[in-house]
């Protein structure tokens, strides 16, 4: 043991460092603070991590992950609290019904059809320029519209 000066007291506080340079309050300090940090850590990052956690099995996840970043580097809480709330709102499923659509078209048997093109040219094949083509007028339009029907 370490001998006392004489003008020391018989009682010393324990926050005083010892005479071999030993601090035990300090160390305790430091072991607090670091424990304390590291749960204020922990806290914030699960904090950060809720809308993410309340959107995981919605369409909308992956826009909600991304503003969770965003709001974790930039530190713009308006960000987090955009994905927290659409994490909470339900989107309507467009997609659903667009895919079984889409797979119940490829399902149906192809019909062979003709291009634009050819239909085009079939009907300009088919009908003749000219007057001849006019339909002769038939009873009901001449009763309709008189003696000059078209």
């Amino acid at each position: 043991m370490v001998a006392r000066h004489p003008a020391a007291s018989e009682h010393l506080p324990i926050f005083l460092p010892s005479a071999d340079g030993s601090d035990p309050l300090m160390t305790v300090t430091a072991v607090i603070l670091t424990v304390v940090v590291l749960l204020i850590g922990v806290v914030f990052f699960r904090l950060h991590a809720l809308p993410e956690q309340f959107g995981h099995k919605k369409l909308q996840y992956e826009v909600v992950a991304v503003l969770a970043l965003i709001s974790l580097f930039t530190h713009i809480h308006l960000f987090w609290v955009i994905a927290l709330v659409l994490a909470m709102v339900d989107l309507p499923d467009f997609t659903t019904p667009l895919q079984r659509i889409a797979t119940a078209l490829e399902r149906r048997p192809s019909v062979p059809s003709k291009s634009v093109m050819q239909v085009q040219s079939d009907q300009a094949l088919q009908v003749p320029r000219g007057d001849e083509t006019r339909p002769a007028p038939t009873k009901e339009l001449v009763a309709l519209h008189g003696s000059n029907a078209p």
